[in-house]
């Protein structure tokens, strides 16, 4: 089982563990910022399961429907669990707003004290070893589910500030205030997310800093004359480069080849947490003016 694959089992688990803990104090004491993240755990839960569908089906090799595979799959997960999360971000704005328009003191404040603690001991755990997993793999989806539950441990810590405030002025209005200001936080993380997984399914460009490293080894090859055409997208934890490179008219095909593929194996080398796909167009001439004219008529 890949690393990923095993970090989302990891996750689904203790989501599980989680949801449990927190919707049973959080039925129980009445508070809105302990249910708020009670349900944010359950959709944790909801989210690792999808996830580590996405990441199974991903990794499937390129078939006849498929022909570059389903690495698609991977932002797609991410959009999904940044919009689950801004989802979940409303409806807990939606009780606060109610507890605050009628009212109800909260019980089991010790219970509710311990619980709090206990999960954001084991959600620090949790993103300290995805935080590990994304690094290594570079995986998508491993990084938005690092980042969600980071955004947990800071609720979870206003969640436990709440009910030690509510213990100590018996004032339930903090507990609706609190839960407004987690609701927000969460749209907030959730926007990156988003965002990021929407460029890549749009097959949007490399940053800039990548595209620099990408020409700066292309033109450190001494043997071509120059170069065009150079195109780039990232699909999940796979990147794409293209690019027509202009040799002298007078070299044989073979010694072409032979340099094509050095160049190939230097820009697969700037990237080597990502399986990196290189397409290099050997041109005997500087045909730029040429695939700039059909680029207008596509």
């Amino acid at each position: 089982m890949r690393l990923e694959k095993k970090a989302t089992v990891i996750s689904t688990s203790v989501a599980t563990l989680l949801v449990i803990m927190k919707m049973t104090v959080g039925i129980l004491s009445g508070s809105i910022a302990v249910l708020a993240s009670a349900i944010d755990s359950l959709l944790d839960l909801t989210v690792s399961l999808f996830n580590y569908f996405a990441l199974h089906n991903s990794e499937k090799d390129p078939d006849d429907k498929f022909h570059h595979g389903r690495s698609k799959i991977e932002p797609l997960a991410a959009v999904i669990e940044g919009t689950i999360i801004s989802l979940s971000a409303l409806f807990i704005l939606y009780e606060a707003l109610i507890k605050i328009a009628h009212p109800r003191e909260m019980e089991f404040m010790g219970v509710s004290i311990f619980v709090m603690l206990a999960s954001i001991l084991i959600t620090s755990i949790l993103v300290l070893f995805l935080n590990k997993v994304a690094k290594k793999t570079g995986n998508m989806v491993i990084k938005a589910d690092a980042l969600h539950y980071k955004t947990d441990i800071f609720s979870n810590g206003a969640v436990l500030l709440a009910l030690g405030l509510v213990s100590l002025t018996g004032e339930d209005l903090i507990d609706s205030i609190l839960g407004i200001g987690i609701g927000i936080y969460m749209i907030y993380s959730a926007i990156p997310i988003i965002k990021e997984g929407i460029l890549m399914l749009l097959d949007a460009a490399l940053c800039e800093s990548d595209i620099k490293k990408i020409t700066d080894v292309i033109e450190s090859q001494k043997e071509t004359t120059n170069y065009h055409h150079l195109q780039t997208r990232e699909s999940g934890s796979h990147i794409f480069i293209s690019v027509h490179i202009v040799f002298n008219v007078s070299i044989s095909l073979y010694d072409a080849h032979l340099i094509s593929d050095k160049l190939e194996a230097k820009l697969k080398q700037l990237f080597k947490e990502k399986k990196v796909h290189v397409l290099i167009h050997m041109d005997p001439y500087d045909d730029s003016q040429i695939n700039e004219s059909e680029d207008l008529y596509n």
